[in-house]
């Protein structure tokens, strides 16, 4: 497997925080320390600067997400604020702005139905907002089930579920019970603040990197599931299958599951971005992952966020300390996936 470098997007004049791919993998955002969302897409064979979002956010924004129709992008800030950015016009406006965090704002996710909105923050909580018709957003549920800063929040490709993950070590799930939202699973075995995480494409699978160095390859069991595994009433049971350690040098920020090719690839703050796959013959309730790509030169600085393009296999995105956005290419060296 081979990483080859295909573009550096400079622009951003802090660090860059987290970069994300629309659903139709054509424009790419980026966000960062200087208070500015960037949005790029590619002019013939070169990638350059189609817009610059400054008015939304007093304060570094830290993470942004397309909203799975493509017509929204949603920005999370350490204003405390989440803003919502509507392109529909052909120009990116802010629309609305979701205040009621008491503190730093880490990460903003859409559901996959695109009816629900989740955002997390330093003060310990996951806020779930509604999405009607009108594009109005209210708070449904304020969530304090973290004993600690939120890092990530991060919804189920396929069902209204969200997962999360805390300064505390652990990772929860959430749904909709009854008029409220709850927790119904609490993962355990990070031994250090979980950065980050993603689910495979079907979502019955789920990775997650972590301050520990590791990176964890978690499983759904259902109820009745034939393995044994316990589960309780009607929900499933996640369970850590595999854990990944001895590859990273220092903390594992982020963490990208392609649901084109299923790779994992890992962003750290050793400066390198790390692509891992299963094995062919690995047995699926103890599967063996093996590193077939490294790259140890990928920034300069420690690498903060990746995304695997939705549309193209193997074109994967990152963002650094050292203020720039890269694009790479990474594919089997006969070129046969």
């Amino acid at each position: 497997m081979s990483i080859k470098e295909i573009a550096n997007l400079a622009g951003h004049k802090d660090r860059v925080w987290c970069v994300a791919w629309n659903p139709i993998g054509n424009l790419l955002a980026s966000c960062g320390g200087d208070k500015t969302i960037r949005i790029w897409g590619k002019s013939g064979d070169s990638w350059d600067s189609k817009a610059i979002l400054t008015d939304g956010h007093q304060r570094t924004i830290r993470s942004i997400a397309w909203s799975p129709c493509g017509s929204f992008l949603a920005s999370a800030s350490f204003d405390s604020t989440t803003c919502i950015w509507d392109r529909r016009s052909g120009e990116f406006e802010c629309v609305a702005t979701l205040e009621g965090h008491e503190n730093e704002v880490k990460s903003v996710a859409w559901s996959s139905s695109g009816h629900y909105l989740a955002t997390c923050s330093r003060d310990k909580s996951v806020w779930i907002w509604e999405v009607d018709e009108d594009n109005e957003y209210e708070c449904a549920s304020v969530i304090c089930s973290h004993s600690q800063d939120v890092k990530r929040v991060l919804w189920h490709p396929l069902n209204d579920i969200v997962a999360s993950a805390s300064y505390d070590d652990t990772i929860k799930f959430y749904r909709e019970d009854g008029d409220d939202w709850g927790a119904f699973d609490t993962l355990q075995s990070h031994t250090s603040t979980v950065w980050a995480i993603d689910f495979n494409s079907v979502g019955n699978m789920m990775a997650s990197c972590s301050d520990d160095k590791t990176i964890k390859i978690w499983k759904e069991y259902q109820p009745g599931n034939p393995e044994g595994v316990v589960t309780h009433d009607r929900d499933p049971t996640w369970k850590c299958i595999c854990t990944l350690s001895g590859y990273h040098e220092r903390a594992i920020y982020d963490i990208a599951w392609c649901s084109l090719t299923d790779m994992i690839a890992t962003a750290c703050g050793d400066n390198c971005i790390r692509v891992f796959k299963e094995a062919s013959d690995s047995n699926p309730n103890s599967p063996n992952f093996n590193l077939v790509a490294t790259d140890k030169e990928t920034h300069d600085q420690d690498v903060n966020s990746l995304h695997w393009n939705p549309k193209i296999p193997g074109l994967l995105a990152t963002g650094s300390d050292d203020g720039s956005v890269r694009l790479w290419e990474v594919k089997p060296e006969k070129d046969n996936w």
